[in-house]
């Protein structure tokens, strides 16, 4: 597609997706402040539509980025017939106290499907340490000299370990790029827990040297392995609502497309000569190192004139994700604090106008749950703003004026803003049965039975993130900083006991919150249940959302069919952990 003819494209998406989103929120606030003006227009009135305006904004914005996806389908881009790479590739892979064999195995498994291309010779890869435990560190050297020798990469597989983890993540990959950048044309950035097939690998740097232009090629990846109910729900969106979403947002992104740290190849000159992050002013939470880099890199290499675009159509990109509410809130809390730094950058010069709408639309996405918060205690409270009903406005009129009911105006708002949450996805399902991709998922009933499951599912989950989420925020506002926990891998479950320690605060809110409501403002009670019952047992939603899921639901395509790569993972890793249970026992059985 011509450079122009994507400008375009980009352009009128962005467009349509301002006007949805502005017509929708207006529409929202006028629809309120009509039903505030009923009993006579106090300022609580207006504060509650202005809240409802900027909330339901942002609603719909992620609705326009569902019906952009469902108007188009992914498709590759023209290329030339391939005759193969004339190119070097570095494959990296930060780890900060991961388990070393699980991290090697996939790095085994993707250089295994890498020489199935035979391509191989154009790849290494990099393990680049950024462990803080000395016995982490020891098992990491251990077993890379498994991985050297399982996959006879001698000359092709590297590892390093910083001795100070400045800039973490970010400073990580810099290093890298000063120390051996120069050695290599792309670069192919991974998180931990990433795995990529080869051959998706192979037209990545086939991609990038088919365009000059190209700075950054950004994959979807799919998460993996989930086995919990929260984690297989994340799961099952992931894999059936994302694609769709991702497809609107690359349309909007156009050529200054999104980059989310991982499983996306660089241009080495690129990123090296624009990427360099400064340290923020001031001291944490907001000053510091960056956090949440990639937006960050993907906005100096747009402001380079480098392209940043987001490649829909690729498949065999993969990650993990986190199996419980309490371990999501983790890291979330981690992208909330990297968001709400974005305020610093925001202006920075020579960016595109579109980059700073981006990072604006980031810090809101975070501070979005303090307007529906703030919503909800100005509504608790508006009885004491109101004034009491005049049923004889007009002098000398003997008989009363009632104000007019517009209770169907509030019904009529609710409705639109259930809908923009829902519509959507059972948008995606719908369109999945027509164009039958709801085969790859278990079906059409199936599809059905997932997609109402999940709405519900979430709808009952969201007030308790809504929650973690808004501590983050407060947390972040009063000085707190989240520092760079490790990331928990594997069986996510938690007991009762562990749920409750999480959330109790967010169990005495919802009695707090409800209790006021039933107080101040009876009749407001039933509107607020929705939020306020999963709020009182928080716990017990945490705490059975952990637990393994038995059922068929949330069924996604590489769990019928396994992407070969990762079936070659599972058999490395069966044997690796077999290796070290013997290597353990028989340390075990030497006498000291």
């Amino acid at each position: 597609m011509a450079q122009s003819d994507t400008r375009g494209h980009a352009a009128a998406a962005r467009v349509f997706a301002l006007l949805f989103s502005g017509v929708a929120a207006i529409g929202a606030f006028m629809l309120f402040l009509q039903f505030g003006m009923a009993d006579g227009l106090d300022v609580m009135d207006i504060v509650r539509s202005v809240l409802i305006l900027i909330s339901t904004f942002w609603l719909a914005w992620g609705a326009a980025q569902a019906i952009m996806g469902l108007m188009s389908r992914a498709e590759a881009p023209s290329l030339p017939a391939f005759t193969g790479l004339s190119t070097k590739t570095a494959i990296l892979v930060p780890v900060y106290n991961e388990d070393p064999v699980a991290v090697f195995a996939r790095v085994a498994a993707m250089d295994a499907s890498l020489k199935a291309t035979g391509h191989s010779e154009h790849f290494h890869f990099a393990i680049l340490s950024d462990t803080r435990k000395d016995d982490i560190a020891e098992q990491e050297r251990i077993w890379f000299e498994h991985l050297m020798d399982d996959c006879d990469g001698e000359g092709r597989m590297f590892y390093r370990r910083r001795t100070s983890n400045a800039g973490r993540k970010a400073g990580n990959i810099e290093d890298f790029f000063q120390r051996s950048g120069a050695a290599y044309d792309f670069a192919l950035i991974l998180d931990a827990d990433s795995l990529m097939a080869g051959d998706t690998i192979v037209e990545m740097a086939r991609r990038m040297e088919a365009e000059p232009r190209l700075g950054l090629l950004q994959t979807l990846p799919k998460v993996t392995r989930a086995e919990a109910r929260f984690g297989r729900a994340m799961q099952y969106s992931a894999s059936f609502h994302s694609p769709i979403f991702a497809r609107g947002l690359a349309m909007m992104q156009g050529e200054t497309g999104p980059f989310w740290g991982h499983n996306a190849i660089v241009r080495s000159r690129a990123f090296a000569e624009s990427c360099g992050l400064p340290e923020l002013t001031g001291r944490p939470p907001f000053g510091g190192h960056v956090m949440s880099h990639d937006y960050v890199e993907a906005a100096l290499l747009a402001r380079a004139g480098w392209i940043v675009r987001l490649d829909d159509d690729l498949e065999g990109s993969f990650e993990e994700g986190p199996e419980n509410i309490v371990d999501h809130a983790k890291r979330d809390r981690r992208w909330c604090q990297g968001n709400l730094q974005h305020a610093k950058i925001v202006n920075a010069p020579g960016l595109r106008s579109w980059n700073r709408f981006v990072f604006i639309q980031g810090i809101l996405s975070y501070i979005s749950p303090l307007f529906w918060l703030g919503f909800l205690i100005s509504s608790i409270t508006a009885p004491w703003f109101t004034p009491p009903i005049n049923y004889f406005p007009v002098p000398d009129w003997p008989f009363p004026v009632f104000p007019s009911d517009e209770t169907w105006k509030a019904i009529g708002l609710a409705v639109g803003i259930f809908g923009l949450l829902f519509l959507p996805k059972l948008l995606v399902a719908a369109d999945a049965i027509l164009s039958r991709r709801a085969r790859d998922f278990g079906g059409a009933g199936l599809v059905l039975q997932s997609t109402l499951v999940e709405l519900i599912f979430s709808s009952i989950t969201a007030p308790i993130l809504m929650m973690f989420q808004t501590r983050s925020v407060l947390q972040v506002i009063f000085g707190a900083d989240s520092g760079w926990p490790t990331n928990n891998r594997g069986d996510g479950s938690l007991s009762l006991g562990e749920s409750w320690a999480a959330s109790w605060w967010i169990v005495v809110t919802g009695l707090v919150v409800l209790s006021a409501t039933y107080v101040l403002f009876p009749g407001l009670v039933p509107w607020l249940l929705p939020i306020a019952l999963p709020m009182i047992i928080a716990p017990l939603v945490i705490c059975w959302t952990s637990r393994r899921s038995m059922t068929s639901l949330f069924r996604v395509p590489v769990e019928r069919h396994p992407h070969p790569v990762m079936l070659t993972m599972d058999r490395i890793l069966a044997r690796w952990e077999g290796e070290r249970d013997l290597t353990e026992a028989e340390a075990v059985a030497v006498p000291a």
